[in-house]
This record gives structure tokens, C-alpha cells and sequence, in this order.
């Protein structure tokens, strides 16, 4: 058996802070409200170009407390892993999250791949007690949310 010494062994510190008060804090209420904070917070120029994916971190009043990109991929897709999604998630110290991503196609129609998405991270987020309100696909002319049409 070998023995490890103990000073090889990493540390690993967890940090977050936010920039402002939480009363500060914007709150989403609706997928309205939620569209606007991703219109603030989206490269306008890469919405018709590139897809992305993004979540939206929420505390348990439902106030913002960032809005984090999990992947940028082609004209077609992306990959949006869920263990990055929890990870950043759990960093934050979220109690839930909104899920999103663009369709440069500007077709606002959720794809089977997008529907079994959402519902494997659904499921995950149950086990660390993080619920998945939404999620919104964007183009440049509108969106579509999970929530608004019975699917979350």
C-alpha cells in the first residue's frame, strides 16, 4: 500500500460574492420578466450567428444572482453539460435555475433533444434540491418558454 503524504493533497476553497445588495436585486416573477434580463445579457451579435446556452441563477426569493454562459457552439447546437450546470449552480448557492439557449435558425420550437434536455436536468436538480422553473429558448424576434406552455 502506498501512503500519500498529506501535503500533496490539494485544497479546494469555494467563493462567491455578489456585487450588490440583495434587495438590489432584480426578481423574476415571469418568463417576461426573464426574457429581459437575457435580452440585457446577450451578445447580440452571435444570437442569429451561434447557439449558445445559458442559466439564469436564482436565490430562493427568485432574485437574480447572475446569469452565466455554460457553452457556445455551431449554427446548429451546442453542448450543455449538467454537471457544469450544477457545478456553477451549487458555487452560487442557487435554489434555482432558469435554463436557456438561442436558436439562430429564429425557429422558437423546442427540439426532442431540447425536451430530453431539460427533463434530465429537471431530474438532476431534484436530488440537490434545485428547481428548474424554466426554460427559455431566445431569437431575435421573441421567445418560448417550457414553463408558459405546460412542459417544466
Amino acid at each position: 500500500m502506498v501512503t500519500i503524504p498529506i501535503t500533496q493533497v490539494s485544497e479546494i476553497k469555494l467563493s462567491y460574492k455578489l456585487k450588490q445588495k440583495a434587495s438590489d436585486l432584480p426578481k423574476i416573477t415571469s418568463s417576461d420578466e426573464a426574457y429581459s434580463i437575457l435580452n440585457a445579457n446577450w451578445d447580440r451579435g452571435l444570437l442569429e450567428f451561434l447557439e449558445q446556452f445559458k442559466v439564469i441563477l436564482l436565490n430562493r426569493a427568485n432574485k437574480v444572482l447572475g446569469v452565466v454562459e455554460i457553452s457556445l457552439g455551431g449554427v446548429s447546437g451546442t453542448v450543455a453539460d449538467p454537471k457544469i450546470i450544477f457545478a456553477t449552480a451549487l458555487k452560487a448557492c442557487a435554489s434555482s435555475i432558469i435554463l436557456t439557449h438561442n436558436h439562430p435558425s429564429g425557429n422558437l420550437k423546442p427540439s426532442a433533444s431540447d425536451i430530453d434536455l431539460t427533463n434530465k436536468i429537471k431530474e438532476g436538480g431534484k436530488f440537490l434540491d434545485i428547481a428548474v422553473l424554466d426554460h427559455i429558448i431566445i431569437t431575435s424576434e421573441g421567445y418560448y418558454s417550457f414553463a408558459d406552455d405546460g412542459l417544466i
